[in-house]
């Protein structure tokens, strides 16, 4: 798997900053206005998409306006771990005002989703683990990136970080099954970054019962040491899965 080098990933989102802002077209499938665009810096332009707050549709159970940054914070969460799982994603003005500006990555044609999605693959257990500290409410299947380097990214996370356990994905191989001793040891990092060293960043972001919560989430995770079953309390699935 060629990961994509922390080197470049501050170039991504110093571009995707600073560049110059230009909308080609709609992914009209999309529940909340996502745009793709362009972004042109001085050496180079990179496809992204673009999702302005002002787009957003308003959703019964959380904030208005908040799903952009929930985004920016899973991609941080993802930066700050060390897992590179999220593409390079900023908040910056736009067209159509502030927005979340996430880098465009071509998925493998080759690979069909429908079987991908339920293997044993090791992105797809520490993008399982990223979800439940996040508590991602609809990670689907098409919300997974493999590429043709062999890596794999998730996409579209504005709805994460509530303060109840909303986790609803189609990543549940390893229900039940014990964490292993590097996936403690994210889990643990997930804890200090967030409650302490990120802190003033992500109350930036989400509110502070959100944040107490998210922590609260992960200190039953170390303390069960296992990935969680799903829920028989909510559907442990989104709809549609795809």
């Amino acid at each position: 798997m060629n990961q994509i080098s922390t080197e470049e990933i501050e170039g991504f989102l110093h571009d995707l900053s600073h560049g110059s802002l230009e909308i080609s077209g709609r992914l009209v499938d999309a529940s909340n206005a996502t745009l793709y665009a362009s972004c042109k810096s001085k050496d180079r332009t990179l496809a992204c998409i673009y999702k302005p707050i002002a787009g957003e549709r308003p959703l019964w159970d959380f904030p208005d306006g908040t799903l952009a940054n929930r985004e920016y914070l899973t991609f941080l969460l993802s930066y700050w771990l060390g897992l590179h799982l999220v593409p390079p994603t900023v908040l910056r003005d736009g067209p159509y005002g502030t927005g979340m500006v996430q880098l465009w990555m071509d998925i493998d044609e080759k690979i069909d989703l429908m079987e991908f999605f339920k293997q044993d693959h090791p992105a797809l257990r520490k993008l399982a683990l990223l979800d439940l500290i996040a508590n991602n409410t609809d990670r689907k299947i098409g919300h997974l990136i493999p590429t043709s380097d062999g890596s794999v990214y998730g996409c579209d996370h504005g709805v994460t970080f509530h303060s109840e356990d909303k986790l609803r994905t189609v990543l549940w191989q390893w229900a039940g099954e014990n964490f292993t001793s590097d996936e403690l040891e994210i889990l643990k990092l997930a804890k200090m970054l967030l409650g302490t060293e990120k802190r003033e960043i992500v109350l930036g972001l989400i509110e502070e019962d959100e944040l107490i919560a998210a922590i609260g989430r992960i200190d039953r995770a170390i303390s069960t040491g296992k990935f969680p079953d799903p829920s028989q309390d909510w559907p442990a699935v989104p709809w549609p899965p795809f």
